[in-house]
């Protein structure tokens, strides 16, 4: 790793031991970044320095479930309950008052890191000035409908009705064979990751994403499998089918062997357990009955919004990017990054950085 990248842990009053990676001046303004799954801390490698070159203090930490942060139960049956957005955002503001921090300058969530920093911006705008969201729109953060007990059954349901029958990659990550088919898949985990984050990639080029027109079963499964699997798939097995050639694993310059390792060896010690129980926090309906507070909340602080050209993470539930446009009412735009995919920040990380200055000096 970059030697301009530190690492620290902070015993955190909520009973983690949260592992975290820094940049620059800690007397600098501070740029906050959140992770997605199935990443780390360490997905945020390359921008680390280049923001703290910038004259920011860069932190980003391995979230509860992830990485070498502790104190989390990694069992199926634990208190997967932790892992709720209201949760996730006390672990996040005790993170800044056990480090120091007061205010953030700009907060950065990347996949299922977007809408926690969404959450974080909207429950607690006193600490976070700007918001950059990645991949993932953070769309209404809730509406006073009835919550549907069996949402995830109808959605699945509707799926099951196709021809191939199809699953909903996110309701499949709920389940409790989801983290041993990956973990223990016959091709060996390393093979999988590599398959995972290549096939989410712009290197994979059946990557060719679309705003869709609604969310019917039948026009949601034109996405790739890695989003509407084949029902009688499990994860491992849906992306060991685009595994990449030799050749293409020697060309991928930004995720070489070694730095996948680093993914590797972490996901070997923890599983993906703490990582999956944020899917099935998002589909609780008791969860989403307590959101209902929020219903109709506004964010107010300048936002950004970025994604990849060949990632579908920005489609994949229709209507979100306009949802997110009219819940950011200072929405400074919605900008696609070329030749990247999902890992945008992994795959192009100076064309990000480019976004982000240009973000900065408007806002």
């Amino acid at each position: 790793m970059d030697e301009r990248i530190g690492h620290r842990f902070l015993d955190h009053p909520r009973g983690l031991r949260m592992h975290w990676l820094k940049a620059g001046n800690p007397k600098h303004p501070t740029v906050l970044m959140l992770h997605g799954f199935p990443e780390l801390a360490y997905s945020w490698r390359k921008l680390l320095p280049l923001i703290a070159s910038q004259g920011f203090h860069a932190i980003a930490p391995d979230l509860r479930g992830y990485g070498a942060t502790t104190g989390w139960d990694s069992s199926y049956d634990g208190p997967w309950q932790k892992a709720s957005m209201m949760q996730l955002v006390a672990d996040v503001v005790g993170f800044l008052q056990g480090i120091g921090v007061r205010e953030v300058h700009s907060l950065i969530g990347h996949d299922f890191g977007s809408p926690l920093a969404g959450w974080c911006s909207l429950m607690r705008p006193d600490l976070f000035q700007r918001l950059v969201l990645m991949s993932a729109p953070f769309s209404s953060p809730a509406t006073m409908q009835p919550i549907d007990p069996h949402r995830a059954d109808h959605v699945d349901g509707a799926f099951a009705q196709l021809n191939p029958a199809r699953k909903h990659y996110q309701i499949y990550y709920t389940t409790e064979h989801a983290n041993r088919d990956m973990l223990q898949c016959p091709e060996g985990l390393k093979a999988f990751l590599r398959a995972y984050y290549h096939v989410k990639s712009a290197d994979w080029s059946s990557n060719q994403p679309h705003p869709l027109g609604d969310r019917s079963a039948s026009t949601m499964a034109v996405m790739p499998t890695y989003y509407i699997m084949r029902a009688d798939e499990n994860m491992a097995q849906t992306v060991a089918l685009h595994h990449p050639s030799q050749d293409q694993v020697r060309a991928c310059k930004w995720l070489p062997d070694d730095e996948l390792d680093v993914y590797v060896d972490a996901y070997k010690r923890t599983g993906f357990q703490g990582g999956l129980n944020w899917y099935r926090c998002a589909w609780d309906p008791t969860i989403q009955f307590a959101q209902q507070a929020y219903a109709g909340a506004k964010l107010r602080m300048p936002t950004l919004f970025l994604a990849g050209e060949a990632d579908w993470g920005m489609y994949q539930w229709p209507g979100d990017l306009e949802a997110m446009q009219a819940t950011c009412l200072r929405f400074e735009g919605a900008y696609r990054i070329p030749a990247a995919g999902h890992w945008l920040q992994q795959e192009q990380p100076l064309a990000v950085m480019d976004y982000l200055e240009r973000f900065w000096q408007r806002s």
